[in-house]
């Protein structure tokens, strides 16, 4: 069985509920009718009974009865009766069975000769004469005829109207759920021809669907993003792994070509083992991207002296620095105590120490300081090397990129991006400032040890 749509749902239970309130609106008006209509009656009898004191009168014992006293009037009977109950007076109607016992000022219902009436009498006295009743009587099928009309018509306009509910619950549905044919028409969209840069784009608006439209379109922002950085990330791995795999296989190749040759032998394993190292550290920080990506990599969170940390990073990277023609020097605070994974936080400081090699100047210098600055821990590592572009600052960060890749000298890329990823996991903040042809500082904040 097929199931209806939630238009069709939503129309139906409009159109039942819009049905309802008519039958509701019309009970309530039929039972108001037929009160109006009975108190309506129930006045003109009454207002006729009253008149009739001033149209009677007694003289010498004789009652006279005033001729304009009218019998009839607008469907109503009026008659006059001596206390016993003998007629002297008026109309009845002829199927009017007028045996009922009098009860003075309250209408009554009585059925006579297949018909229904309505009964009023009302006590009269009369001075010089006595007491007479005055009785009024109209048919009560005149009030349900009218009712009985009004319900026949309501009858005939409930079906339009039934409709019309209908049509316009169905228009204001579809006008409704617009944005949610919207949204799935832009997801399909995306789902058959995979292009993430389309977007729902409903715009202003503080509804329900408007923000589910809004956290769809920033969900696709996301996926696209996070396409695209896979895509290049694939891309700039399968490049930067294409140059020590070719090597690898050159070197073995040459290897294999002269068995009898020790020297180059050792020297094409030398080579070898030397590529298998760059890879074998390449896979590594890609591992670990990965997982921090997936939120896997576990941090360890434990007492650190960043201070011992800093000093023993600096005193290992000196010597590479003095290969380079780069005096490395620091200006460390002892005793600042910090609470993370000490692993991380050398990689940190290993990375933005080789970073300021790599692109630094021979004969230049490369500075590493640590101080307490309020409750954080704040690192600076300085440098008067080739600076970096302003229009390149917000792309340092990002993996695999490179300024200048002729002088990256045998880097990856991914230095920088691991270094913004331990500092965000440790609760702190890394920043760069740089100017061109003068140099570059890298700030790095963390919180102290409580």
């Amino acid at each position: 069985m097929k199931r209806w749509t939630i238009t069709g749902r939503v129309t139906l239970l409009y159109t039942l509920f819009m049905v309802l309130l008519a039958a509701i609106a019309l009970g309530f008006l039929f039972f108001a009718g037929a009160q109006n209509a009975r108190q309506g009656k129930l006045a003109r009898m009454q207002a006729m009974a009253a008149a009739s004191r001033g149209e009677i009168e007694a003289r010498d014992g004789e009652l006279e009865i005033d001729r304009d006293l009218e019998g009839f009037d607008d469907g109503v009977y009026l008659s006059v009766y001596d206390e016993k109950g003998v007629p002297l007076y008026g109309f009845v109607p002829r199927s009017f069975d007028n045996s009922a016992v009098f009860a003075g000022g309250e209408l009554r219902t009585v059925q006579s000769n297949g018909h229904v009436w309505y009964l009023y009498d009302e006590q009269i006295q009369v001075e010089e004469y006595g007491a007479l009743w005055v009785r009024t009587v109209t048919a009560a099928d005149t009030v349900d005829s009218t009712l009985t009309a009004l319900l026949r018509t309501a009858l005939l306009v409930l079906p339009v109207f039934v409709a019309l509910a209908a049509v316009c619950g169905y228009l204001l549905t579809r006008r409704a759920f617009r944005p949610v044919r919207q949204i799935t028409r832009t997801a399909r969209e995306i789902g058959a021809g995979r292009d993430l840069s389309r977007r729902i784009g409903l715009g202003e608006g503080r509804d329900e669907i408007h923000t589910l439209a809004g956290e769809f379109d920033a969900m696709f922002a996301r996926l696209e993003d996070a396409f695209t950085r896979e895509k290049q990330f694939t891309d700039d791995a399968s490049h930067e792994l294409r140059t020590p795999v070719a090597v690898i296989l050159s070197q073995s190749e040459y290897a294999l070509a002269h068995p009898g040759d020790p020297q180059e032998t050792e020297a094409a394993l030398q080579s070898i083992h030397a590529k298998a190292g760059e890879m074998a550290a390449l896979l590594a920080q890609l591992l670990l991207l990965a997982r921090a990506d997936k939120g896997r990599q576990a941090v360890a969170r434990e007492a650190v002296d960043l201070s011992e940390l800093a000093a023993m990073v600096a005193e290992t990277e000196a010597e590479q620095a003095a290969a380079r023609g780069i005096e490395l020097r620091t200006g460390i605070e002892p005793g600042v105590t910090v609470q993370g994974d000490e692993t991380l936080l050398m990689r940190l400081f290993i990375n933005l120490l080789e970073n300021g090699i790599r692109y630094g100047r021979p004969g230049g210098w490369l500075k590493l300081t640590l101080r307490r600055e309020g409750d954080a821990a704040v690192a600076v590592v300085a440098d008067n090397g080739i600076g970096i572009a302003p229009e390149d600052l917000d792309h340092i960060w990002q993996r695999f990129w490179q300024a200048d890749p002729a002088r990256s000298g045998g880097g990856a890329g991914l230095g920088l991006a691991m270094v913004r990823w331990i500092a965000e996991a440790h609760g702190g903040t890394v920043t760069v400032e740089s100017t061109p042809g003068e140099g570059s500082a890298f700030t790095f904040t963390m919180p102290l040890l409580s």
